[in-house]
């Protein structure tokens, strides 16, 4: 069984390239820069499936506090290179006025095959994500904890919406980001398994029918990895600053911990249906944390801030003993200052109250995001 200071974490993020002077995604980024990335962080930073996408990875970490210095290292990094090609990356997302028709897919084997398969709906992937992955050797404790931890996936969710908008226009939600991916199959809350060897059985079964090459087709909003012994949490948003993200990192490693630390005493978290779970998923997705999400145990909303103190308190022993309490308590400034999807609507009403036509508040918005995506201020 796993001990408190057993886990390891590590974080996966998606940026858009944009124009620095018009804001616009680089449809056709440069060849030369990713491989320029590779020679400051080695193989560390990857193309994704659309061309104005690229993704950094950390390495393995002991604790938040690593974690927190590599992803500094590899937005720095990014930042750089692409700022000596007329480029920056945004962490957030969706791009404010962006058109998916105007894309591309990157030319690569499994990106060739995603876009025959998927069609249209692939075509719409301008969409980024960050992936918390927390290192869980046990198998069977991996599917456990996958059940249990499904229920708090809408509070990690609205604590890092980035996407308020969708091709110039206010969608009326915090992260559309999650309508868009979950046009794709096998998207969602994962099936409720039992054991690692069901999980297989499961991808196998798909397997053996044609339908996917191997459990990377699997995107659920959590899921194992099925590249490392991790379990891979993908509900979330990319945090555009960086501190946000790393909040929400803190917050998904303490709550393993406390699900751990149960089943040592033969407790679990309840398990409720995907059905119930799936209306907190909305009710993030829309609202954000300036809306409710659903305590099912007393069966009536509850503001979103009065849950993330239960949650707080929740997590406090294991945030202590992980070295993280305050990265964890500073899901409190997410509040305070509010969220990226906040601030985006923020920046974008002050430049309409200012006079500006839409095109130059929706450039302002990208303006931001490129300018937060590196603030490596730690707020308060």
């Amino acid at each position: 069984m796993l001990g408190i200071g057993d886990f390891t974490i590590g974080i996966e993020e998606e940026y858009l390239l944009v124009d620095r002077e018009t804001g616009v995604l680089a449809v056709e980024p440069p060849e030369a820069m990713l491989a320029e990335c590779e020679g400051l962080v080695g193989g560390q930073v990857n193309p994704e499936f659309l061309k104005c996408q690229i993704e950094a990875s950390t390495k393995i970490c002991r604790n938040v506090t690593e974690l927190r210095t590599d992803l500094v290292q590899l937005r720095s990094a990014i930042s750089e290179v692409a700022s000596r090609h007329g480029l920056a990356p945004i962490a957030a997302s969706t791009h404010p006025f962006a058109r998916w028709t105007e894309q591309r897919h990157t030319a690569k084997e499994r990106y060739d095959r995603l876009a025959r398969d998927l069609a249209g709906v692939a075509r719409r992937l301008i969409i980024c994500g960050m992936h918390v992955h927390v290192g869980i050797p046990d198998e069977d404790l991996r599917i456990d904890l996958m059940n249990q931890v499904s229920y708090f996936l809408p509070h990690l969710m609205a604590l890092s919406a980035s996407s308020p908008f969708w091709q110039g226009e206010e969608t009326g939600l915090q992260s559309y980001r999650v309508s868009v991916f979950d046009s794709l199959p096998r998207t969602g809350l994962p099936e409720r398994l039992e054991t690692w060897g069901e999980y297989q059985r499961l991808v196998n079964r798909l397997v053996q029918a044609g339908l996917i090459e191997d459990a990377t087709k699997l995107w659920w909003d959590i899921r194992p990895s099925a590249r490392y012994p991790t379990l891979e949490m993908r509900v979330t948003d990319v945090c555009t600053r960086l501190d946000d993200g790393i909040c929400v990192a803190a917050l998904y490693v303490c709550l393993l911990a406390v699900l751990t630390r149960l089943k040592q005493k033969n407790q679990r978290w309840r398990i409720y249906a995907n059905t119930l779970i799936d209306e907190n998923r909305w009710l993030a997705q829309r609202y954000g944390t300036a809306g409710k999400l659903v305590d099912f145990g007393k069966g009536e909303a509850v503001p979103y801030a009065d849950l993330l103190e239960e949650l707080i308190e929740l997590t406090r022993e294991e945030a202590v003993a992980l070295g993280c309490l305050a990265e964890v308590e500073r899901a409190r400034g997410i509040l305070k200052r509010g969220t990226s999807a906040q601030r985006q609507l923020q920046v974008y009403r002050d430049a309409l109250h200012a006079g500006m036509d839409k095109d130059a508040a929706l450039k302002a918005v990208v303006d931001w995001l490129v300018a937060e995506t590196v603030n490596f201020t730690i707020p308060e």
